[in-house]
C-alpha cells in the first residue's frame, strides 16, 4: 500500500492533507475533531497581536456561487482573523499539539508591519510547541485596511523585511502565505525567499464580490443594507492557483522553493495535481466547510488507491512530475495535429457540439437532415470546444494525426497524412467521421 506520509520542511504528518487557516481551525474543539477525522495537519486560524479584540460581523459572512445542482463552486468570506484572545489561542494550541504530536501544527500570524510586534509574538508562539508559522500576507479584507494582510503581501520589500524579522526571532520553519491579488506572483515569492522563508503557501483568497441583491441593491453578503468585498475561495479558484504555483515552481529564482498548495482542493485528484506541480502538501478549507471534516477520508483513500494503481510508493515519486511539461506558449509544438472524432454509438444527437462549433468556433461539424453529426476534417483545428460542451463523456475525442506542416499565416496544415489514423494507438478501433 502507498505511503502517504508527508515530510514538509522536516515536519512529518501522516498524509499531505492539511486544513488551511480559516474558520475550521479557529479553536481547540474544531482541531481535535479534525485530527480524529484523519487530517494530517492544520494551520491554526490567524492570530493577531495583543490589544483591542477583533470584532467580526454578527450577520452573513459568506456568499456562495452555486452550480446547477447547488454544489458549491466558489465561496466569498468576509470574516476577519480570530476574534478570540491571543492568550486563549496559545493555550489551546499548546494542549492540542501535546496530545497530537504526530500531526503538523502550523500557526498563522498577522500583526502590524512593525519589528517590535513580531518580536513580541514570536517567542510566545514558539513556546506552544507548534511546528512552524505561516505569515498571513494575503487577507484581502478588513485587516489589509489596517496595513496588514494583502497590504503587506502586495509589496515585495515588505515581505522580505518581515520574513527576515521572523527568521531572526523564531527558530522553526517560516512559511509565507502569498496573495493572488497581484500581477506577478513570482515577485513576492522571490522576496520571501530572499528574506529566508523556508516555504511559501498559495494562494490566499481572491478579492471578490460574488453577487448583488437586486431587491436591496446591496452586495452579498449584506450587513444592514451594506456589502463589501471579501476573499473568494473554493473549486472555482483552483485553475488560478495551479497556474501561480507553476510559475513559482518553474521560475529559476524560486525553483526548488518548497510550496504548500492552496485553492479549491476538493478531491484526491485535486491534491495529486498540486503535488505534480511541486507542492509538498495541500491545504483545504472550502471542502471541509461544505462537506465536514470526514471528507479527508475520501481524499486519503482516493489518493492511496491511485498511487497503488500507478506504482507510486510515496508522494515524492510524482512530486513535480508535471513541471517539465509546463511551458510557455511559444515553445508548444505547432506541427502537432489532432482531429475531433464523434463516436456515433454514444452520440445522443443533442446538437450542442454543432451549435458551439458553428456559431463560435471553426464550422467543422456537419449536421445531416436526420441529425447525424460528423467532423469536417479540413476545418477542424482540434480546439477541443466540442469535447467540453458535449454532455456525454468520451463521446467526442481528439485523435492525434501524423504530424504535418502548419502554414503560420492561416494556422492550417498544408502537408498531412491521415493514413491509418482511424486505428491510431491512442484510440484503437476508432471509426473516422464520414
Amino acid at each position: 500500500m502507498a505511503d502517504l506520509t508527508s515530510e514538509f520542511l522536516g515536519i512529518t504528518s501522516p498524509n499531505p492533507f492539511w486544513l488551511a487557516s480559516a474558520p475550521p481551525t479557529d479553536k481547540e474543539y474544531n482541531v481535535r475533531r479534525a485530527f480524529e477525522a484523519g487530517w494530517g495537519g492544520v494551520v491554526w486560524k490567524t492570530l493577531g497581536a495583543e490589544g483591542p479584540p477583533v470584532v467580526n460581523v454578527n450577520g452573513p459572512r459568506y456568499g456562495v456561487i452555486h452550480g446547477a445542482d447547488r454544489r458549491v463552486l466558489g465561496m466569498n468570506n468576509i470574516e476577519l482573523i480570530t476574534d478570540r484572545s491571543l492568550e486563549i489561542n496559545l493555550e489551546e494550541i499548546t494542549r492540542v499539539k501535546k496530545d497530537y504530536p504526530d500531526r503538523a501544527m502550523i500557526v498563522s500570524i498577522m500583526v502590524p508591519c512593525e519589528e517590535q510586534a513580531w518580536k513580541d509574538i514570536l517567542p510566545r508562539v514558539e513556546a506552544t510547541g507548534a511546528d512552524g508559522i505561516e505569515l498571513n500576507f494575503g487577507c484581502p479584507h478588513g485587516m489589509s485596511e489596517r496595513g496588514m494582510g494583502a497590504a503587506v503581501g502586495q509589496v515585495p520589500e515588505y515581505i522580505e523585511m518581515v520574513t527576515r524579522w521572523c527568521k531572526q526571532y523564531y527558530s522553526k520553519p517560516v512559511i509565507v502565505k502569498l496573495t493572488p491579488n497581484i500581477t506577478d506572483i513570482r515577485k513576492p515569492a522571490a522576496a520571501a525567499k530572499r528574506g529566508g522563508a523556508d516555504a511559501v503557501s498559495l494562494i490566499n483568497t481572491i478579492n471578490s464580490i460574488v453577487s448583488v441583491d437586486l431587491d436591496t441593491m446591496s452586495p452579498y453578503p449584506s450587513i444592514d443594507g451594506k456589502g463589501t468585498h471579501g476573499g473568494y475561495c473554493g473549486p472555482a479558484v483552483k485553475p488560478i492557483a495551479l497556474s501561480m504555483v507553476s510559475e513559482i515552481a518553474r521560475d529559476p529564482e524560486t525553483h526548488g522553493l518548497p510550496i504548500s498548495g492552496i485553492g479549491g482542493v476538493t478531491t484526491w485528484r485535486d491534491a495529486a495535481e498540486y503535488i505534480t506541480m511541486g507542492c509538498g502538501n495541500v491545504q483545504v478549507c472550502t471542502a471541509a466547510m461544505t462537506y465536514g471534516f470526514k471528507v479527508v477520508q475520501e481524499m486519503i483513500s482516493g489518493l492511496s488507491q491511485w498511487m497503488d494503481e500507478k506504482g507510486h510508493t510515496n508522494i515524492r515519486d510524482f512530486m513535480g512530475a508535471a513541471i517539465p511539461n509546463t511551458t510557455d506558449w511559444q515553445y508548444l509544438n505547432l506541427n502537432y495535429v489532432a482531429k475531433a472524432q464523434i463516436n456515433q454509438a454514444d452520440c445522443i444527437s443533442c446538437g450542442r457540439c454543432y451549435a458551439a462549433c458553428e456559431d463560435t468556433s471553426h464550422q467543422a461539424i456537419a449536421m445531416s437532415e436526420d441529425r447525424v453529426f460528423s467532423v469536417i476534417d479540413e476545418e477542424c483545428v482540434a480546439c477541443n470546444l466540442c469535447v467540453e460542451v458535449c454532455p456525454v463523456e468520451n463521446c467526442i475525442t481528439m485523435v492525434p494525426m501524423e504530424q504535418g506542416k502548419v502554414d503560420p499565416r492561416t494556422g492550417k496544415v498544408v502537408e498531412k497524412d491521415y493514413a491509418n489514423w482511424t486505428t491510431h494507438p491512442n484510440n484503437p478501433g476508432a471509426v473516422a467521421a464520414e
